[in-house]
């Protein structure tokens, strides 16, 4: 990330410098030239930044659904069966131990 950085400040600095250079040598002459792709730039950001409102997906937050009634039952059961328990959870499935015989040589030295 730090190398990333790095190569984006020194091409920020280099830019600028160019353009410092270019004024000083060439005078505005050289500042029309960057006119256009300047404008075109900040028209690009300004567009990014505020999308017009026809583009905007704004008609998903505007639509509200009603849930069912079947709906809000399982949502009530939830919520009453979810807060009343302890710290354990019950969960619908269980540990089965395995057929085969443990054995300590294959067990990680380590863990």
């Amino acid at each position: 990330m730090i190398r990333h950085a790095l190569i984006f400040w020194s091409a920020i600095l280099l830019a600028v410098i160019g353009l410092v250079d270019g004024v000083v040598n060439f005078s505005f002459s050289s500042l029309t030239r960057w006119m256009v792709p300047l404008i075109l730039f900040a028209v690009l950001y300004l567009l990014y930044k505020y999308p017009p409102r026809k583009f905007a997906n704004t008609s998903r937050s505007k639509t509200k659904v009603k849930p069912s009634q079947k709906t809000m039952v399982k949502v009530a059961g939830l919520r009453k069966s979810h807060a009343s328990s302890g710290k354990r959870k019950s969960y619908p499935f269980q540990v089965i131990e395995g057929s085969k015989g443990k054995n300590d040589d294959h067990l990680p030295k380590y863990h």
